[in-house]
């Protein structure tokens, strides 16, 4: 039917010019002198080294690797250089019953390729079975998939990094910055059409500068590593927008190297650890693009099928699918570990990348029993030299019975905080009982990661991520709307905590525009000024739409992409989100390095929080369970900071008050013994309002849905 699909063994040149080689390093690396080739397989029978032209296109040499040492095929090419591209085929039984499927007619991507050539082409041959037997994966399928299948290339690792290193930014000083690589760059007009969507658009002066202005300390990027795009959406149009379908862990995404070379990424780490900013990437270590037993044969199945998947014990034929998408990892298969941490280490010596978000983590950390802190992946990331250094950021569920583990990681590990999320969501929205939920997601969530020395910044908090909603679209639909993703709008959450405040979409009413432009300043002001880590979403600091489309992984497309045509209220919403980071990082206490329990230090006779009702006293038990309280204020005195870690700045006490009742309320400004009044520095519903000041016990109209920030100027400072 593929009229490239066979290529005759007789065209292809064998040769015996190899030598034995190393079986370290794994992957192909060139000394100056040639290549050694290294591939793990435990259970394979040979293995042959397939050499293409420049292009990926024609198979010029098979060369048997000649060596088995501990279970690595190794071989080494004299005069071989950068720029060899290359595959394996890799023999051994097909029992698919047993784990195995190999097939040596399937052209295979080195799972340590550095850099992929050419994007994969879908074709029946691609899948080790005949597309459409009877016998379905247990048949074999004999035709040659090396025309379709990305080709992995040598690369020279040289780079000329100067002075550069990763930034290791304070984790109270870090505000991430969550954007899709491309789509951030995509609609941008100093951003070069021909760059667009690349690490070049990344990297361009404007868009630094702006990522500088706003204030944020890190840009985590959702998946850069090489991933396959889903045969299924390709054939609608679209594309695996998100890129969580990974089939190279070494090699970034060919598509965002507009020069095609590797250097390019490393520049454009350069130039963001330059602006000040740290690089977070977004990986996919818990499952691969070949799917479940129907899916293609494109690296690991074909490699070593049997000890990379996790398969279902009593019925091997079949994966374990914890990830939802087919297949899982096995990472407590030692060689299946290594490849992970060796890829996080290269990632972060070879490329300066300063952290990492794990996409399902619960999965590396899984055993066949079940979630265990204990797990190798997690016992080697706290213990490496290298990686412990870096950030690390889980994604604490999975699919997998009992997977939800937010506030389980251990020590060294900052977590998504989906509970922030829905009860910020919740409270604002005007639910019921909701007043002492918020009061521990303000506090970092002591009830979650307040354990065995873990500090505030455990707990990283969001409102919005890519998955979901946009800041905007939070407030203006009740539904989702994914009717573009051509799936009957069956995809995405239907748990949203959003409102559209009486009209479902864009609508001209001025009193719901400034409502939802109200709320969107109280999430941000929630965000900015609650204790933990915050993650800002690319384009909500100036209301970004999606168009109610809450799963835009498949919309490479305006749905997608990040507009940057601002009116008015746009750019005022961005300002007030710089003011915002500048409160933040100006106040220590918003940013406090331990736990705010409410505890009294009877030395200095304070509490480190002490949480107000409207009438500025301090709140009982019976107003904690009254269902229909919504406001509530939380004085933070600064005094508080324990003794040793003191800085300039850090005895400046706050009160934060937050109103998500419809009315207004009177709120009493409290009397603070070393103070003299309070000074107003937010109120959303005022976001222009110069920074007034009140006496104590001054009663403040706090508008219905609203958030205040106030400071208190201290008795031996002159009013300025």
């Amino acid at each position: 039917m593929d009229q490239h699909r066979n290529i005759k063994t007789a065209q292809v040149k064998t040769s015996s010019r190899v030598r034995e080689g190393l079986p370290f390093p794994l992957g192909a690396t060139w000394d100056g002198l040639g290549v050694n080739f290294a591939l793990f397989s435990a259970h394979a029978t040979k293995v042959e080294l397939c050499l293409f032209d420049k292009a990926g296109g024609t198979e010029l040499e098979r060369i048997e690797l000649p060596e088995y040492t501990d279970e690595i095929w190794h071989g080494y090419l004299p005069d071989a250089h950068p720029g060899l591209v290359y595959g394996y085929r890799v023999h051994g039984p097909y029992a698919p019953d047993a784990g195995h499927r190999f097939n040596p007619n399937k052209l295979l991507i080195d799972p340590y390729a550095k850099q992929l050539v050419g994007e994969l082409r879908w074709s029946e041959s691609l899948f080790g079975y005949t597309v459409g037997h009877p016998d379905a994966d247990l048949s074999f399928d004999e035709r040659d998939s090396a025309p379709y299948v990305p080709k992995s290339k040598v690369i020279d690792p040289a780079f000329t990094w100067g002075r550069d290193r990763p930034r290791q930014t304070p984790w109270d000083h870090t505000i991430l910055y969550e954007t899709h690589l491309r789509g951030f760059t995509m609609r941008h007009p100093a951003v070069p059409p021909a760059l667009r969507g690349t690490c070049a658009g990344l990297m361009n002066a404007e868009v630094l500068n702006y990522l500088l202005q706003l204030g944020v300390s890190a840009i985590e990027l959702l998946p850069v590593h090489a991933f396959v795009q889903d045969q299924h959406l390709l054939e609608k149009g679209m594309t695996n927008y998100w890129g969580y379908n990974t089939i190279g862990f070494f090699a970034p995404h060919p598509r965002y190297l507009a020069s095609g070379k590797i250097q390019e990424f490393k520049e454009m780490v350069a130039h963001l650890h330059y602006a000040g900013l740290e690089v977070i990437l977004d990986v996919v270590y818990n499952h691969t693009a070949e799917g479940n037993e129907l899916g293609p044969t494109l690296s690991m199945r074909g490699i070593d099928n049997a000890t990379y998947y996790r398969l279902i014990a009593d019925d091997k034929r079949y994966y374990i699918n914890d990830s939802g998408t087919g297949n899982t990892l096995d990472l407590s298969h030692p060689c299946v570990l290594q490849m992970v941490t060796d890829s996080l280490r290269y990632w972060a010596t070879e490329m300066h990348v300063d952290g990492f978000r794990f996409d399902l983590a619960t999965i590396l950390g899984r055993r066949p029993e079940g979630f265990d802190e204990r797990h190798s992946f997690l016992v080697a990331c706290r213990q490496d030299p290298v990686l412990r250094q870096t950030k690390l950021i889980a994604e604490p569920w999975d699919c997998g019975p009992g997977g939800y583990q937010v506030g389980g990681f251990p020590p060294g590990w900052a977590e998504w905080n989906d509970r922030f999320r829905d009860t910020v969501r919740a409270f604002w929205k005007g639910d019921e009982n909701q007043l002492a939920d918020i009061a521990r997601r303000l506090t970092a969530s002591g009830d979650l990661y307040n354990q065995r020395g873990r500090r505030p910044f455990a707990s990283v908090n969001f409102i919005t991520a890519h998955d979901g909603f946009t800041l905007n679209d939070l407030v203006s639909y009740n539904d989702k709307h994914n009717e573009a993703n051509d799936e009957n709008n069956q995809d995405g959450t239907d748990n949203n905590l959003s409102w559209n405040h009486g009209v479902e979409g864009p609508t001209d009413d001025p009193q719901i525009r400034e409502l939802r432009i109200r709320q969107m300043r109280n999430f941000l002001a929630t965000l900015l000024l609650s204790q933990g880590t915050p993650m800002l979403v690319a384009g909500d600091e100036f209301a970004r739409t999606q168009h109610g489309n809450n799963n835009a992984y498949c919309q490479d497309s305006e749905i997608g992409w990040v507009d940057w045509r601002l009116d008015e209220n746009a750019m005022a919403l961005q300002e007030f989100v710089r003011r915002l980071i500048r409160l933040r990082l100006r106040f220590p206490m918003l940013r406090r390095g331990r736990f705010l329990v409410g505890a009294f230090n009877e030395e200095l006779g304070i509490k480190d929080v002490t949480w107000l009702n409207p009438s500025g006293t301090e709140m009982t038990i019976e107003q904690w369970e009254e269902e229909h309280n919504r406001c509530l204020g939380m004085l933070l005195d600064g005094r508080a900071q324990p003794t040793g870690i003191r800085r300039a700045g850090s005895d400046a006490t706050l009160l934060l008050v937050v109103n998500a009742h419809y009315d207004l309320v009177n709120f009493h400004l409290p009397e603070v013994a070393q103070g003299r009044r309070w000074r107003r520095l937010i109120d959303t519903h005022k976001p222009m309002a110069t920074e007034e000041r009140f006496a104590f016990g001054t009663e403040y109209g706090v508008t219905g849905r609203s958030l205040l920030l106030f400071e208190l100027l201290h008795n031996n400072k002159r009013s300025t």
